[in-house]
Parts: structure tokens; sequence; C-alpha cells
């Protein structure tokens, strides 16, 4: 299927999250961002997303459309409200309201999650057709929305207004694929012809990423680096047979950040602005995160932050095992935000009193305590295992906050490697190794992140001369990226709809 090339296309963004509407990790910012850069391109660029019993009716000023009849074959039928709002006054998003289905306030690990999701992206479909829009592109957003891609190759093939419309998957993170029990399959309206290994079949189970890959007329992912990692027997968890049979239909292009949220000169989060020609704002913001987590009011110190979710992925292991031999021989503090597995989060939820005054945690879900880690630290530590994109490390750069990660995926592609002999770049790189884990000896041992064990080098702090970190942090500021990383993006993003 070929994508007519006009000057303004159609498209739809079919998503579980899209912030700061829902959000468990950066799926959320990167939906939102895509959107608001294709509409500043001229196109008209829509979202459609569940309404969950967290989103708040009153505050984004949500307003009923209609009611919708979804159907999944005979005596199976769903009926959806739809309910209409815009992201920051530019995009226009589409919530579906089913109190069976999204009322409850989590978004993934029910029982029922294939039913849920194959009503969201069946549902994509009936919207469409209802209000009478008909995209040229409906972009698909991880496995939550995949099943839209097989709903427009079978319910809507032929004689449909959406017989026309192409199908872009894009892959945010494949170690979510979307397994289920094979029972489900006549519940989503899908075929038993269809239960194939090239298709849903997945060792006795449906794996509805799986059938994406399959039925999307288009598959992206989210860097560059990461598109070439899942076509390799590790990094395809199993896909990568069914990647590589899609041969040039595959492409990674990276995320784009919404600087209208994350700008250090303009964050109104923070309690102090600042940019690369005035740091002045980043010294103030540490004394707050300091005072915030608890931590010594130590502007000497380096500070080192962490916003993630605590997931077996993040390679926050190895940063455990680490710290007792870190903390011991080094003078430093860390700042941590995150949730997520229980027995992270209880492991994290310890180190405070481990390390009173040189370790402040808080878990849970604080978008202004996020965005004043991001700016109050020195560094911002990353030792993900594996990592398709990743935003923060990118965010860091913008705000002066030298990221400190393991070279893998996006952040292999975003940050450029500090050279000792030259003095150029602006982060960190831990090498990745042939193994699952890094030597544990890597993280933040290395001699000139972080000075002689014991010692912070005396001007490396912001404002007390021409050290490392502060050459490294005027860098920083404008970004590894331009600061229109985000139009960047949207144009790579446009010109992979064309083919198809």
């Amino acid at each position: 299927m070929r994508v007519k090339k006009t000057s303004r296309l159609r498209v739809l963004c079919v998503t579980a999250e899209c912030t700061p509407f829902a959000k468990t990790g950066g799926l959320g910012d990167a939906v939102a961002g895509l959107a608001k850069a294709l509409c500043a391109a001229g196109h008209d660029a829509r979202i459609l997303m569940p309404l969950f019993g967290s989103i708040d009716r009153d505050k984004y000023k949500l307003k009923f459309v209609r009611s919708c009849c979804v159907h999944f074959g005979p005596g199976n039928e769903q009926w959806i409200g739809l309910y209409r709002g815009l992201l920051d006054d530019q995009v226009p998003v589409w919530f579906v309201d089913c109190e069976k289905y999204f009322a409850r306030t989590e978004l993934y690990g029910s029982p029922d999650d294939p039913l849920r999701y194959g009503l969201l992206s069946k549902t994509a479909l009936q919207v469409c057709k209802d209000e009478m829009f008909i995209p040229d592109v409906m972009h698909l957003h991880d496995w939550m929305t995949a099943l839209s891609a097989v709903y427009l190759k079978t319910w809507d093939r032929v004689f449909s207004p959406l017989s026309g419309t192409a199908s872009v998957l894009t892959i945010h993170n494949i170690g979510y694929q979307g397994k289920f029990g094979a029972g489900f399959l006549p519940a989503l309206g899908v075929g038993w012809e269809h239960y194939t290994p090239l298709k849903f079949e997945d060792y006795g189970m449906i794996n509805l990423l799986k059938a994406g890959i399959y039925f999307s007329d288009a598959i992206t992912t989210v860097s560059p680096t990461h598109a070439n990692e899942i076509r390799q027997p590790l990094g395809g968890m199993g896909l990568a047979p069914f990647i590589n049979d899609r041969g040039d239909d595959v492409c990674g292009i990276l995320n784009g950040v919404d600087y209208e949220h994350w700008d250090p000169a303009t964050d109104k989060l923070i309690p102090a602005r600042y940019s690369a020609d005035d740091l002045a704002g980043k010294a103030a913001c540490k004394r707050a995160l300091q005072e915030r987590l608890g931590l010594e009011p130590r502007p000497d110190l380096p500070l080192f932050g962490v916003v993630s979710r605590f997931a077996a992925q993040k390679g926050f292991d190895l940063l455990i095992e680490a710290l007792p031999a870190v903390m011991s021989q080094m003078t430093l503090q860390f700042a941590v935000l995150g949730s997520g597995e229980k027995r992270l989060e209880n492991l994290f939820a310890a180190l405070p009193t481990r390390y009173p005054g040189r370790v402040g945690v808080h878990v849970g879900y604080d978008a202004p305590l996020s965005h004043l880690v991001e700016a109050g630290s020195d560094f911002f530590v990353m030792p993900s295992l594996y990592e398709p994109c990743g935003l923060n490390q990118v965010y860091s750069l913008k705000y002066g906050t030298l990221p400190v990660v393991r070279a893998t995926g996006g952040l292999d592609d975003t940050v450029r490697n500090y050279d000792e002999a030259t003095g150029c770049g602006h982060g960190f790189q831990v090498l990745a190794t042939d193994g699952p884990r890094p030597p544990r000896h890597h993280w933040l041992g290395q001699r000139h992140l972080v000075g002689s064990p014991g010692a912070y080098p005396p001007d490396a702090a912001p404002g007390n001369g021409p050290g490392i970190f502060l050459g490294g942090c005027r860098r920083a500021v404008p970004g590894s990226v331009s600061a229109r990383h985000d139009e960047a993006s949207a144009r790579r993003m446009i010109a992979s709809y064309w083919p198809v």
C-alpha cells in the first residue's frame, strides 16, 4: 500500500499512553511530542487513547462526542463513549470511554489486557468511520495497538472507507510483546486461519506484537542502533526472524523531544531558570533537590540523578551492586525517583537509611520532581541493559546534566563520549560487553568522571572554573541534537510514511 504524497497528511496516532493524560514511561512523551510536531509541520494529526480512570475529565476539559458500537463478530459487540480533548491546545485527542475495561487506574497487568487493547485497536477504525476522519496513515504504538494493523488488513481490507489507510507500527520496547492465551483470539474478532507461526502463534500462545509486525505496512523503532539490534537473536527477543523478513520495511528513527516542556530556560517546574550562558540557576536547582530529598546541602559534591521505571531492563541491579564500593571510596550523592518492580522499589527505598544525607529516594511518579532531578543533578545515570531510545539522556543534555550511560540502542546514538585528550563530548559511555551484563566495576569507577577516590575535583563544580564538568555542562545545555530535534524526528517519520 502506498500513501498518496500530498502536502498535508491525515495521521491518527493510536496509543495506550500520551503525556500528560496517562504515562508509565517514555512512550507517552514520545507520542505527545510526535503528534505536536506533525501538527506544527502542517499535517492533520490526531490521537486516540483510552479514557482511564486516572484521567481527570474536568481538568482536561473533555467533552462527550458520541457513542460508538464496535463489532467483533456475530453476537460480539461493545458500546463505547467517545470524548474529545486537546493536547496543549494543539492536537485533538479522542478518548475511548468503556467502564468495563478502562475505568481502572492500572494501564497494564490485568488478565483481560488483550480484550482491553483489542477494543482500543478496533475502536480506532470505528471512530474514523463514524467521525468521517479517514487517515492516510494509522500510526500504532507497541503491542497494545498492533491489532489495528490486523483489522485494517482483514475487517477493512476491501469495500471500506479505510481500505486506502496504511499502517505504521512503532516498536518502542520489543521486550513487551503482548503474549496471551490463544483462547482470546475469537473474542478479538480474528479467525483461526491467522493462528500461524508467521502471524499470531507463539509457542502455543498469541503474540500481538508479532501479528502487528506481519500485518503493518511499515515498522519503525525508536533509534537507528536499536533497529539493528532487534534484527539480532539477542536484541530481537524471539522476533528477529520476523523483523528480518520485512527487510527495508523496518527503520530506526530517534524519538523527538518536546522542548516546550523540557527547557531549563522556560521550565516552570524548577525553582530557577538557566541557560548555557548563565548556569547560576542550575546551582539553585541543586540546592532545592538536595533539600527535597534530604541530602546534605553540599554544592561541592557531585550529585547523580536517576528518573526511571524500576525494571530489570534498566540495569539497576548493576548500580545497586556497585554502590557499596562506590560509596565507600568516593564522596558523592544520589537522587533517585522511580517506581515499578517491588523488588527494586524496596532495594532503593532502603538506601537513604544506609547512606543518610548521601542518597535520597522518592518511590512513585512525580512529574515536578522529575524536572527537578534533571535540573539539579550534575550527572544522570542510565545503566540500561538495553534501551531502544531513551528520552531522559536527551532531557539531561538540554539541562546541562551530563549523562552516564551504557552504550546501547538510542543511548549510543545520542550521547557523545567525553574524550579526555581533546575535551570533546558531553557525556560518558560505559561500553557494552558481549554478555548481557557489563562488569560492575565499570559503573561510576572512571577517574575522569568523578575524580580520584574520595575527592571531587574542586574546579568541577558549576561556577568554580573551567573544569571538566563545567565545560561539558555548557556543551550539553544546547543539546547533542539541535533544539528542533522534535521537528527533525517528525520529518524523518513523515518520510517513512510515503513508501507505505
